[in-house]
Order: structure tokens, then C-alpha cells, then sequence
């Protein structure tokens, strides 16, 4: 019953992690198993060779918690695979719910994170306000077109797959800021197997790696690595706010024209100077929505734990 929790929870994580602005660490935080994940990649080491020769397979398995990483992944990629093409579609043709789920999902994400702080002193506050300078900075900035070469589909999934597992950091919002979101994802809806292995090898090299890092961070300097993952998650606010005037275009490496510059509007502003409707009342419900499944999510993880 675990491992099957924890491949919907894979689900989930996968879910998000298919859209630009949302992060599948956050789901990891919510549904209570992000310090395993951290705990059971960062055992994945050249020291686990030695381990293997010592005490077998099966003991090797164990050390790295492999029942739980494979539910867990196979949940994402099953998700991923399953849900590019809807959410491409979500996102095209009813983009204000759409972005307006993820804003509360975000939002009371943070209201989440902000109850696993023990202390809020002055210190705290700050590693917020640094979170929040260094998401806004990461959001205001503008794509680039990264040549679709192997090394450089590598170099986008180490970077991506860090952001991933960082609440609040969309690694769906990395590969847009490389040029690199379109191609992997058309990669997945046609299954150009070759693209998707070296986007894997690329993630698991990024993964293995940074999760040392941010399981020591963790274990040492919880509480400030918390309030500063808050602050990243507030600082990708602006950005998936649902009313957005284009301001400018660009024409990107396929041809296509994509937004430049965005400004963020008011519900009535937009409906004013756009011409369209704002669709305040759906998006509500679905910023509603996201928040009591966020609710759901975490006493679902309370009783599985």
C-alpha cells in the first residue's frame, strides 16, 4: 500500500512538474516524502559499488530505498508521459483556470511550508526575501535558444532536474528559460527515445549530485533552508499569475511566435483592455480547488506515512 501512495504521489509530482512555474519538489514537501527522496538519491554514490561488492544486491537495493524510488518515478514519468499532451492543450485553450489552479496551488503551498518553520526570527525573514529576489529575478529574465546539440539536451537536464526537486523552482520553467521546453517536450508526446535518454542521464547526473547538497542543507540549516524555498516559491507569483497583457513577441528557434514581455493585470483591467473575459468565477473555483486538494494531499500523506 505504500509503494502504491507513493506512485501516485509520483503522479502528482509528474503532473506539475509538466508545467512551467509549478514544481514537483513542492508536491514532494507536501505529500510528506521529500526528505526520503533526498535521503534515498543521495545514498546513489561511487561508494555504493563497494556497498554492492560487500553485501549483495538485495541489501543494495535496500540502502537506497529502491522499492520507494521506483514507485515514486514510475509514477512521475507514467504522469509525464500521459499528461504533456493534456496540459499542453489545458494550457492553449483555457489558459486563465488553468494558470489560476497553479497560483493556489502555490499559494497554499507556502502557507504549508511556512508551519514546518520552528522559528521565525529576523534570520528567517531574510532567507525568505532573498527566495523570493533570486525566483523573481529567475522569472523576469529572458529565454534563450539553446542549440538542440546532445550536449546541450544534457547540460538542460542536469540544471532542470535541480530546480525539479527544489520547492518552489519550476524545472519546467528552466528548460523554457533555455529553449529548451519545446523540444523535450514534443520529445515526450513523439517518444524520440534518443532526445529522452540523454535528457535522463543529464537529470540523473544533476539529481545525484545536488541532492547531497541540499539533504546536508536540510539536516543542518532546516529551518533557513525552509523559509528560503518559501521565498523561491513566492517569487514565482508573478508568473503564473493568470491575467497577462503581451507586450511584445518573439520568434523562437522553430519559427514560432511565443510572448516576449508580459504584464501582469487585474481581472477588470484585462477584461478592458483585451476584450475578453477575465472568467473571474472559474478561476476562483479552480484556485479553490487547487488549495483543498492540496489539503487533501497532505492528510492523505499524514495516514500513509
Amino acid at each position: 500500500m505504500n509503494y502504491i501512495s507513493t506512485f501516485f504521489k509520483g503522479i502528482a509530482m509528474g503532473a506539475a512538474d509538466v508545467v512551467p512555474g509549478v514544481s514537483g519538489g513542492t508536491i514532494a514537501f507536501i505529500t510528506g516524502i521529500y526528505d526520503t527522496l533526498l535521503e534515498s538519491i543521495r545514498r546513489i554514490n561511487p561508494s555504493l559499488i563497494l556497498y554492492w561488492k560487500q553485501r549483495g544486491i538485495q541489501a543494495t537495493f535496500q540502502h537506497i530505498n529502491g522499492g520507494f524510488l521506483l514507485a515514486l518515478f514510475g509514477g512521475i514519468f507514467t504522469s509525464i508521459i500521459s499528461l504533456a499532451k493534456f496540459i499542453s492543450w489545458l494550457l492553449a485553450t483555457h489558459p486563465i483556470p488553468t494558470w489560476a489552479f497553479f497560483f493556489g496551488l502555490i499559494l497554499i503551498s507556502v502557507w504549508h511550508m511556512l508551519q514546518q518553520v520552528h522559528q521565525r526570527c529576523l534570520s528567517r525573514w531574510c532567507a525568505i526575501g532573498i527566495g523570493v529576489l533570486l525566483a523573481y529575478t529567475i522569472t523576469v529574465l529572458k529565454p534563450i535558444d539553446m542549440e538542440i546539440t546532445h550536449l546541450n539536451i544534457l547540460i538542460a537536464g542536469s540544471i532542470a532536474i535541480c530546480a525539479m526537486i527544489l520547492p518552489g523552482i519550476s524545472g519546467s520553467f528552466i528548460l523554457l528559460l533555455l529553449g529548451m521546453y519545446t523540444p523535450i517536450l514534443n520529445a515526450i508526446k513523439t517518444l524520440q527515445i534518443d532526445i529522452l535518454s540523454v535528457f535522463l542521464v543529464g537529470c540523473v547526473i544533476g539529481l545525484t549530485s545536488f541532492s547531497h547538497l541540499l539533504s546536508w542543507l536540510l539536516k543542518h540549516y532546516r529551518d533557513v533552508t525552509l523559509t528560503f524555498l518559501t521565498g523561491l516559491m513566492l517569487g514565482t507569483l508573478p508568473k503564473i499569475w493568470p491575467w497577462k497583457q503581451t507586450l511584445s513577441w518573439r520568434i523562437n528557434s522553430h519559427g514560432e511566435q511565443v510572448p516576449l514581455i508580459q504584464q501582469n493585470l487585474s481581472p477588470f483591467d484585462y477584461e478592458s483592455l483585451t476584450a475578453q473575459s477575465a472568467h473571474l468565477s472559474l478561476a476562483i473555483l479552480a484556485m479553490l480547488g487547487a488549495m483543498i486538494l492540496v489539503v487533501g494531499l497532505e492528510k492523505f500523506a499524514s495516514r500513509t506515512r
